[in-house]
């Protein structure tokens, strides 16, 4: 059986991944990982899509309509879907994550680490900080990886969007920051 790491890199431009991301470009060429390039679902904000990514519905049908909707999914979802298959699930990942698909609202003290076989992430490591490293945040991810050997991964660094949103989509920052998160 495969198992998926999904690396959803808040913020990164379709075109800017293309022309800064060389070696995550070779690994698309060499068939170890696969690049899509998503029309994102209206609203085009945060929360609303990682639950359309997540279960690949719309707003209208999901209902989590704003960043300002804080409640857990109530839609078959990747992790809910693995977990019923007897698959493990993991996340490094902000932490309205763990309120769409483990439990609303985030403790930051309960919820920061979490090991429950029983939860649909049933490995996540969460952030609360827009600028958290990225680096720092793949690090966790990599030990993730080695600890559990999850079936499903998601990776879902900040830095992107926190960067673009500082320095425009345009900026040599921006490009830059695409550079650093491919190495």
């Amino acid at each position: 059986m495969s198992k998926v790491i999904l690396v959803l890199s808040d913020g990164l431009r379709y075109d800017t991944a293309v022309a800064g991301m060389g070696y995550l470009g070779h690994l698309v060429e060499v068939k170890l990982a696969s690049l899509y390039k998503v029309t994102g679902e209206l609203p085009c904000i945060s929360r609303p899509i990682y639950e359309t990514v997540h279960t690949g519905l719309p707003v209208s049908v999901h209902g989590i309509v704003s960043n300002l909707v804080v409640r857990p999914s109530t839609q078959p979802n990747i992790f809910r879907l693995a977990l019923e298959a007897g698959k493990t699930t993991a996340a490094a990942a902000y932490y309205w994550f763990s309120e769409l698909y483990n439990h609303a609202p985030y403790d930051r003290i309960e919820d920061r680490e979490v090991d429950d076989e029983s939860l649909p992430i049933q490995h996540g490591r969460f952030y609360t900080q827009d600028d958290y490293p990225d680096i720092e945040l793949f690090a966790m991810a990599g030990m993730l990886v080695r600890r559990f050997s999850s079936d499903y991964l998601l990776v879902h660094p900040m830095g992107m969007d926190n960067t673009g949103e500082a320095y425009g989509a345009n900026s040599a920052e921006y490009r830059n920051h695409a550079i650093r998160q491919d190495i």
